[in-house]
């Protein structure tokens, strides 16, 4: 019998609520999330929600890879204290745009942008998310900035998930170290999305999997809360020098 409590959306809202993000130095941001999910047609969708982090407002984000390999993040904050400050050098385009989450149901969400994404998203528990979740719960927000035990566990997790490599701790596009860690992990077993007015069709995993410098996305649609995740600091002018 599911627990409500434990059900996606009320974590979800709990992390909007009650936001928690890693203690210490660096830059750090607390949420939930889809850590990806990819289509066979060979286009690819990623959420962020940062309810709380250590350099601006909480944001949301969405991240699309189109067919031919190119990465766009949409955010609904700046890009120097959202996702671009991290990642612009990898991108073709950073775009600030409102961005609306709608949950319809415990395990059910739309994801929109105005004249751009239509994004629906339905979430299940399996017994490798069940076993996953059960031992990220034991772990605390900062166990983002222990890379000495992400390491081993993104070696467990990628198998565990079904989602090809993993790399929990590494170094971003923009040249910052990280540590991440999703503490509640979901599968998505069913999605349908839009953009631009254009089907994406059918999930399915990339003919090779993609990764943006150590950060690798998961050749299986994962939905998490509890996220947490911790990077060196930066400036902007460091951030965009690369662009």
């Amino acid at each position: 019998m599911r627990s409500g409590k434990h059900e996606p959306r009320t974590m979800a809202r709990q992390s909007i609520d009650s936001p928690e993000m890693p203690g210490g130095a660096g830059e750090r941001f607390g949420g939930y999330g889809v850590m990806g999910l990819p289509f066979a047609s060979g286009h690819y969708l990623a959420l962020r929600h940062f309810t709380e982090t250590s350099i601006g407002p909480a944001y949301r984000a969405v991240w699309h890879r189109d067919p031919d390999g190119g990465w766009t993040i949409h955010a609904d904050a700046p890009p120097e204290i959202s996702c671009a400050r991290y990642f612009s050098s990898a991108l073709g385009e950073a775009v600030t745009t409102p961005i609306e989450i709608d949950w319809t149901g415990p395990r059910s969400l739309t994801v929109g942008i105005d004249g751009v994404l239509r994004w629906q998203i339905d979430i299940a528990a399996d017994a490798a998310t069940r076993m996953m979740s059960a031992v990220g719960a034991m772990l605390p927000a900062g166990a983002a900035q222990a890379p000495w035990l992400l390491r081993p566990m993104s070696r467990m997790a990628g198998p565990m998930l079904s989602v090809g490599r993993v790399r929990m701790a590494g170094d971003v596009p923009n040249g910052q170290s990280y540590g991440a860690i999703p503490r509640r992990v979901w599968g998505i077993p069913a999605s349908e999305a839009e953009i631009d007015g254009e089907d994406l069709g059918p999930l399915g995993p990339l003919p090779e999997q993609d990764h943006l410098a150590d950060f690798w996305l998961p050749q299986r649609g994962i939905f998490y809360t509890d996220g947490a995740a911790a990077f060196s600091n930066s400036t902007p002018a460091q951030v965009f020098a690369s662009r």
